[in-house]
C-alpha cells in the first residue's frame, strides 16, 4: 500500500467506522498529505522521533501556532497508531514529541448590548430572507449551536422547538442533546416556517434553505451573520461560534451553573466549559476596577 492508499484507506475508517464528522476528515486529510509532503522520498516506516520533530520546528518557523500544531501531532499520532495496528509501521514516530506552547487565548464573545443590537429586527431586504437568516441568528444564540448543528436540522425539529421550547440536535461524534429554545427564537422560528414553503423547493427536509431552495451552506450562514454585523456597525467581526461563546458566558453569568453550560454546549469534559470562568471573572474584574475606591487613580 503507497502512503497515499494508506490515507485514504484511515480517512474512510473515520468517516465510516469511527463516524468523525466531514468536517473532522477534512482536517485530518489536510494534516496528513502535510505529513507526507514534509517526509518526500522517506518511508513512513522509516520516519523516527527526530523526523517528526525536526518537521514540527520547520512549520514553527512557517508560523504555525501551536494549537495547530498540536492538532497536527495528534492526527498524525492516531494515523501511525492505526499504521501500527497493521503492521505497516513498527513504533510510533510521534510519541514523546509535544508542540511549542502558545497563550491561550479566551472566546471571543459579545456583550449583551453587542448580541441584543445584533438580533433587531431587519427593516430592509427580502422579507423571506431576513425571517430565515433572524430565526438562525435567534437560534444560535438562544441555544449555544454549532455552525454545522444548525445546518444540519430539519423541519422535523420544528415541533418540538415551537410546543415544546427544545430541541434535538447532532454534535460532534453524533453525539445527540436537548438544548433549550427561548421564547424569542420560537417566534422567529414561527414566522419563518410560515414563509419557509415559499423558497424551499419540493420534498427538501433541511430547516434553514438558500435562495436556489436546497439545504443552506455554511460559508453562507457565516457570511450573511457578518453582513448583518456590519449593516448595524457592530465593531468587529462576527461569526457563528461568537454567537455560541456569546451564549454561554452570558448563560454563566446569570447562573453561575458550570455543569448546565457544559450540557447545553454538549461539551465531552467540563474543561473545555471552564474557560468561560475566565471570561465572567474579566468581567468581574472590570467592575472591581470601575466601582472599587482602591481600584481607581
Amino acid at each position: 500500500m503507497t502512503p497515499g492508499d494508506a490515507v485514504v484507506a484511515y480517512l474512510a475508517e473515520l468517516a465510516e467506522q469511527r463516524r468523525q464528522s466531514p468536517h473532522t476528515v477534512s482536517n485530518y486529510r489536510r494534516d496528513l498529505v502535510r505529513l507526507l509532503a514534509l517526509a518526500g522520498e522517506t518511508p513512513l516506516a522509516d520516519l523516527r522521533v527526530h523526523h517528526i520533530r525536526r518537521f514540527v520546528a520547520q512549520m514553527h518557523g512557517q508560523g504555525l501556532s501551536g494549537r495547530s500544531l498540536a492538532r497536527q501531532l495528534s492526527a498524525w499520532r492516531g494515523f501511525f497508531n492505526w499504521l501500527g495496528r497493521g503492521d505497516a509501521v513498527k513504533a510510533n514516530p510521534c510519541e514523546g514529541v509535544r508542540s511549542p506552547k502558545s497563550p491561550k487565548n479566551l472566546p471571543n464573545a459579545l456583550s449583551v448590548d453587542e448580541s441584543a443590537r445584533l438580533l433587531e429586527p431587519d427593516e430592509e431586504g427580502d422579507s423571506v430572507l431576513v425571517a430565515r437568516d433572524a430565526a438562525m441568528f435567534e437560534l444560535f444564540y438562544s441555544s449555544g449551536l454549532r455552525l454545522a448543528e444548525l445546518a444540519a436540522l430539519d423541519c422535523e425539529a420544528l415541533d418540538s422547538a415551537l410546543h415544546e421550547g427544545e430541541i434535538r440536535v447532532l454534535g460532534k461524534r453524533n453525539k445527540a442533546r436537548l438544548v433549550p429554545v427561548g421564547s424569542k427564537a420560537r417566534e422567529a422560528l414561527a414566522a419563518w416556517a410560515a414563509v419557509r414553503d415559499s423558497l424551499a423547493t419540493a420534498e427538501e427536509p433541511a430547516l434553514f434553505v438558500s435562495r436556489r431552495g436546497g439545504r443552506i451552506s455554511h460559508r453562507m450562514i457565516q457570511l450573511r451573520l457578518a453582513r448583518r454585523a456590519v449593516q448595524l456597525g457592530v465593531p468587529r467581526h462576527v461569526h457563528p461560534h461568537m454567537l455560541r461563546h456569546s451564549f454561554a458566558s452570558h448563560v454563566l453569568q446569570s447562573s453561575g451553573d458550570l455543569r448546565a453550560v457544559q450540557e447545553m454546549l454538549g461539551h465531552a469534559s467540563i474543561a473545555s466549559t471552564q474557560v468561560y470562568t475566565h471570561l465572567d471573572f474579566q468581567h468581574l474584574a472590570k467592575v472591581y476596577d470601575l466601582a472599587h475606591p482602591r481600584a481607581k487613580r
